[in-house]
């Protein structure tokens, strides 16, 4: 199966919505480029699933489209895992399997 990898710095930022999360925005440029395989990707509502890896700690999770980004969810075992909290940079490293 053929897939796409993606890997970016970003800030994790904090969301307080109704259910508060963290979060990575996905730059600009990487966004142009799922943007063109979205049609093949997406599950619904633009979402689209991807293996993510911060450092040691990879995950599955699914990106989701916000204000023409894409925001990549960093879940609590992840920021644990990798001692993480809202304002650090981190480098993710994505792979949509196309």
């Amino acid at each position: 199966m053929a897939a796409m990898n993606f890997e970016f710095s970003g800030k994790i930022w904090y969301w307080r919505g109704p259910a508060p999360w963290y979060f990575v925005t996905v730059p600009e440029q990487q966004c142009r480029e799922l943007k063109a395989i979205l049609k093949l990707v997406t599950y619904g509502w633009g979402m689209i699933p991807v293996n993510a890896q911060i450092g040691e700690t990879a995950w599955t999770t699914s990106m989701f489209p916000k204000d023409g980004s894409y925001i990549v969810p960093i879940k609590a075992r992840i920021q644990k895992a990798e001692n993480l909290t809202e304002g650090d940079t981190v480098t993710l490293r994505l792979e949509v399997r196309l």
